[in-house]
């Protein structure tokens, strides 16, 4: 098989070549590999070849599971193989090997998905984009100069540069949305509890994290969740599955619906929005017009102030926490020069925060979720870009020198607590959140939401916009997808690497 071949497939229809026996599974994953080794030193999104574990596992496949033969990458946070380096992006886990996988992993290999490497993420999975000092930048295909997103950067560059047609991401502020936006794919973060993230975890940042996919076709991203969704014994969520799989669901044209959108920041937060957003959003409400929905402008049930600090408190407390604890397993504590200087400072901060003040803004969930209530209580669905902006040249959001300078001094100094006052955190802060002011919503509620590659920049940068349901409603989310990718095709959109 040609790459020109390949790439005109995704999972759904390689796994049917597969079982026509049109083709052999040991033929894709060379495919897939000389494809890596083709463009990975441009991007830099796989990180840990598996080859020859990948194909050991061919040897073993089970010919009627539902992905039997198809390559896969994991990202390497959230998703641990047996017996692989699993470094969460961070020198302090750089020699770390996981003795045991991920249910989620072993639901993957089970339904056929063949674990052939490991995707690049910032350390611990802190930014909003893909540039850590251990597993370097990943680079977007549609403008290698331009930065991927994150934390799943390197599944989405892997994704739209053709490795594979779908990967493993994982979402806690909108790190599957994010990335899915800058490189023209589609992505879904399920509900809270959908997929269990045992049995390492029973949550992961109060239960902000959720694992999911990124993908060039709605229908494999339906199949896939069919597949791995699911609670395990000592989970903190149970919630019912669905009582049609999503594979179905994006067969089933979705009823007329109510859509309230905005393309506005929200309030408080200083930034304007880019133009090609504002053309993003107006290219969607098109089609939703002419596909039958009804759409309403509505100010944003949220406010910048309000998730800023339920997230940036969430951040520190987690952080600190999941830093000692893996102290506590080594034996030792995370020392400075193993972390990033940002890192090191979230660290410190997050220590410095009393009990009372993390449970506090934890209870203040509950204003969040009832305000998005009330919004559902009104519209089926709302409507925003993915983003802030299109995709920023990498190192954009970096600490310029002499800010990275200053705060490695004050680390050194051990008074860290008191960069919060220095006014650095709250810039470095405003940045991230002039990109990201949409995605943690859905984080914070638990509600599954879905970005789509609709638009594209004058530059050839993906801008994608993003649709947020309520509690448990996939199948909606999946009917609208499927719609709009019948109503505007992406799959064939792919950059010229």
């Amino acid at each position: 098989m040609k790459f020109e071949e390949y790439r005109k497939h995704d999972a759904t229809s390689l796994a049917e070549l597969i079982r026509k026996k049109e083709v052999t599974p040991t033929e894709l994953l060379d495919m897939a590999i000389r494809r890596n080794e083709e463009v990975n030193s441009k991007i830099n999104a796989v990180v840990t070849p598996l080859y020859k574990e990948a194909a050991e596992q061919i040897k073993n496949l089970d010919a009627n599971a539902p992905f039997a033969g198809v390559p896969f990458l994991l990202k390497d946070l959230d998703a641990q193989l047996k017996g692989t380096r699993y470094t969460c992006g961070a020198r302090l886990l750089k020699d770390f090997v996981s003795i045991q996988s991920s249910e989620v992993v072993n639901r993957i290999q089970k339904g056929g998905l063949v674990i052939f490497g490991k995707t690049n993420t910032p350390e611990f999975g802190l930014t909003p984009f893909t540039e850590s000092e251990l597993l370097g930048s990943a680079r977007n295909p549609w403008n290698l100069n331009h930065t991927t997103g994150g934390s799943s950067g390197g599944a989405g560059a892997s994704v739209a540069a053709g490795i594979v047609p779908m990967a493993f991401a994982s979402d806690g502020g909108g790190s599957i949305r994010i990335p899915a936006s800058c490189n023209g794919l589609f992505g879904i973060k399920p509900t809270r509890g959908r997929i269990t993230n045992g049995p390492h975890y029973g949550e992961v940042w109060s239960g902000a994290v959720c694992s999911g996919i990124v993908s060039r076709s709605v229908r494999d991203a339906a199949a896939y969740l069919d597949l791995v969704s699911g609670a395990m014994k000592g989970d903190p969520y149970t919630i019912p599955s669905p009582t049609i799989p999503y594979s179905e669901e994006v067969k089933t044209t979705p009823r007329k619906l109510k859509i309230g959108y905005s393309y506005q920041m929200p309030e408080g937060l200083k930034a304007d929005i880019d133009d090609e957003n504002i053309r993003a959003i107006e290219t969607t409400l098109k089609l939703l017009r002419e596909s039958g929905h009804e759409v309403t402008e509505v100010p944003l049930p949220f406010t910048h102030q309000l998730n800023a600090e339920l997230l940036y408190m969430l951040v520190l407390g987690e952080l600190s926490s999941t830093l000692d604890n893996i102290g506590e397993q080594r034996g030792s504590k995370p020392q400075r020069h193993e972390l990033e200087p940002n890192t090191w400072l979230l660290y410190k901060l997050g220590k410095s925060f009393s009990a009372n003040a993390f449970a506090l803004a934890r209870l203040k969930w509950n204003l969040v979720n009832r305000k998005m209530a009330d919004f559902h209580n009104q519209y089926d669905l709302l409507l925003t870009p993915t983003l802030g902006r299109r995709p920023f040249k990498i190192g954009a959001l970096k600490n310029p020198p002499f800010e990275e300078n200053a705060l490695r001094m004050l680390n050194a100094l051990g008074i860290s607590t008191i960069v919060r006052y220095t006014g650095m955190i709250e810039k470095i802060a405003a940045q991230t959140f002039s990109w990201i002011p949409y995605p943690a919503l859905a984080n914070i509620t638990g509600q599954p939401s879905m970005t789509v590659p609709l638009h594209w920049a004058p530059e050839n940068l993906p801008v994608g916009v993003m649709f947020t349901a309520p509690w448990q409603d996939e199948a909606t989310l999946f009917q609208l997808a499927a719609q709009l990718e019948k109503a505007q095709p992406w799959f064939d959109k792919v950059p010229s690497l």
